[in-house]
């Protein structure tokens, strides 16, 4: 598949989504904390799917909805009038795919999807040269574009978007317009 084979991704239900991906200390989370602040700003219900490769600690073991868990609920919901969580304890069965957690959001104008390297989704990539870790883009079709703190490299295919890391309000023009989200 060509880069520009890659299109907008809907998620049953859920709506638009784009990939967030780059290297550990990149800056992926703290564009998305600005991203999520200023689409949620602008009237935009957000999704937001962080993956994780560590064991994921949401409340003290000796909460109710911990020691339910500890008993053996396979989910166990909390609610209250600020929130609502569903934990689920995989015990050993293998982690859902993307797909089959995606279809468990509500709707919104866009869910970003921070990790999951490997999905076949559109991306955008933060790349930051410091980090001392080479670009997925040259391998990644699914890539649609990158922000990163250096200059476009020169010879870069006219179809990938580049986008200036420290420029936001750049960024999220380039994702509003990407996904056709009224501005």
């Amino acid at each position: 598949m060509s880069r520009t084979e890659v299109s907008r991704t809907e998620a049953p239900g859920c709506g638009p989504v784009l990939g967030v991906i780059g290297w550990s200390g990149s800056g992926k989370t703290t564009l998305l904390e600005d991203l999520v602040g200023r689409l949620a700003a602008a009237g935009l219900r957000v999704n937001v799917v962080k993956h994780s490769h560590h064991d994921i600690v949401l409340e003290p073991a000796h909460k109710d909805s911990a020691r339910m868990r500890a008993a053996g609920a396979a989910e166990v919901m909390i609610a209250s009038p600020y929130r609502v969580a569903i934990m689920r304890e995989l015990r050993d069965a293998p982690e859902p795919p993307l797909a089959e957690l995606l279809a468990r959001l509500a709707p919104a104008d866009l869910t970003l999807v921070e990790g999951y390297k490997w999905e076949a989704l559109p991306k955008l990539e933060v790349f930051r040269p410091d980090v001392g870790k080479p670009p997925m883009y040259p391998a990644d079709p699914h890539i649609v574009a990158v922000a990163s703190d250096m200059a476009r490299p020169d010879g870069l295919a006219a179809h990938l978007a580049w986008l200036d890391l420290a420029d936001r309000a750049a960024v999220l023009r380039w994702i509003m317009q990407f996904h056709r989200l009224p501005a």
